[in-house]
């Protein structure tokens, strides 16, 4: 399918096909996983350089830990951001509140959020129990990563040729074709 043909369909079918807003707040015993990942898009209004060189907007996306199906997806912020500010300012900390959330080491001064353990700055080793937990983190969080690979085989998200809120739209209607695709 051509560029040109996914945009139209896309433009078409994206208020119909966007994710419903959560409804429902996760419970106390609910992990989800957030991550961020660079867009391309021509919009210069939401977007802005970015550290691969090229206008981005940066997209907060939480999974559920258990299911790995898209829970929520935030407002796009421009690329230049980092990943802690990017949280708060898509709206995905209120959509998260009340839920364990797994992130990376990009996401900290965000209260409640469980990050791997750093290395001392005295530069000795961690502690055994440490390192293990470090790779069950690891090993959870990666979800979110295989979710952004099979998000991104769609070439929309490769380079977004949408203005506004048409990015919105687009990576709502991807994540809900996404979540289609894994429950049947």
């Amino acid at each position: 399918m051509s560029k040109s043909a996914a945009h139209r369909i896309v433009d078409h079918l994206a208020p119909l096909l966007a994710l419903a807003p959560v409804t429902r707040r996760p419970g106390p015993d609910t992990v989800l996983i957030v991550d961020g990942t660079l867009v391309p898009t021509h919009d210069r209004s939401v977007s802005a350089s970015s550290k691969n060189y090229r206008y981005s907007v940066n997209r907060q996306v939480v999974i559920d830990a258990d299911t790995c199906l898209v829970v929520a997806v935030g407002w796009p912020v421009p690329g230049s951001y980092n990943d802690c500010t990017a949280f708060g300012d898509s709206g995905l900390d209120r959509a998260c509140r009340g839920a364990n959330v797994m992130a990376d080491g990009g996401y900290q001064g965000n209260p409640g959020v469980i990050m791997p353990y750093q290395k001392p700055r005295d530069g000795a080793e961690l502690p055994e129990w440490k390192q293990r937990r470090n790779t069950v983190h690891k090993r959870v969080r990666a979800r979110i990563e295989y979710a952004f690979a099979h998000m991104k085989t769609w070439a929309i998200l490769r380079n977004c040729r949408h203005k506004r809120s048409g990015v919105q739209h687009a990576t709502r209607g991807i994540a809900l074709m996404r979540n289609l695709t894994m429950t049947v």
